[in-house]
């Protein structure tokens, strides 16, 4: 932006009345050029940058010297998207506190191209997830990790089912953004649910990770599942200390693929 400094014409132009009228009138002509002549270095100085070329240009050098600036020292911004449920929406804790946040947090302290977009919600399922995966995919994505199945699994839903659900996602995606990197999350049940079904449903994601060859997190929940001082009160969710433990889990998948 550019500082305009006024000041006043009558502190800057002094002049002297004359006893003749012809030597009054010459030095009035004088004055009135002289004020012309100030009021338009003033315009120039103040008002020359709103030529919309001249603006244009220079707004375009400032830009591409910041791009450049930006570009010599890393790659232009990507985007992680994480796709799941409320675990990866951090029901209970504060959002800053959901492992998402926390690897936007490790990102940022490595000064790393990359940012985390937060697309868990509660109580979503495989089947409900293929509803919003296009709205979703609008905006582009370089890395998704896919963290969906677990409101499945607690509502026993065929297993074949979920794998096909979770199938038509992942074709979504990698119909878009082709060159996009997949992760899958595993999940695993509690024994109550059956020991086939909890059998079937943990040897679902390995399976699908490896058809896909996506990378692959055993188990997001590991070393917090089952644990009180780790779970909210629900048995379900982790707290804050727990989705420190969960994005160490993630992270160590993640850092290869950044």
């Amino acid at each position: 932006m550019n500082t305009c400094y006024c000041f006043k014409l009558a502190d800057s132009v002094k002049y002297s009345v004359k006893p003749l009228k012809l030597e009054m009138r010459a030095d009035m002509s004088r004055y009135r050029y002289l004020i012309l002549v100030l009021l338009a270095a003033f315009a120039s100085s103040c008002g020359g940058n709103n030529n919309p070329t001249t603006n244009k240009k220079s707004t375009e050098q400032v830009n591409d010297t910041t791009r450049v600036s930006t570009a010599e020292p890393t790659a232009a911004t990507k985007n992680i998207l994480f796709f799941g449920t409320s675990l990866t929406a951090g029901l209970g804790v504060d959002p800053e506190q959901a492992f998402p946040a926390l690897i936007q947090n490790k990102i940022d302290s490595l000064q790393l191209p990359y940012k985390v977009i937060n697309a868990g919600l509660s109580g979503e399922t495989s089947a409900a997830g293929k509803n919003r995966i296009d709205w979703l995919l609008k905006q582009p994505v370089d890395i998704f990790i896919l963290e969906l199945g677990a409101n499945d699994g607690l509502r026993g839903i065929p297993v074949k089912e979920t794998k096909a659900n979770l199938q038509d996602l992942i074709n979504r995606v990698k119909k878009k953004y082709p060159e996009a990197k997949l992760v899958m999350a595993g999940m695993q049940m509690p024994p109550s649910m059956g020991q086939k079904y909890t059998t079937d449903f943990k040897n679902l994601f390995p399976v699908i990770a490896r058809e896909n060859k996506m990378s692959y997190i055993p188990f997001l929940l590991d070393g917090v599942g089952g644990i009180p001082a780790l779970i909210q009160e629900d048995g379900l969710h982790p707290n804050a200390k727990g989705h420190k433990i969960l994005a160490e889990n993630v992270w160590k998948i993640l850092q290869s693929l950044l």
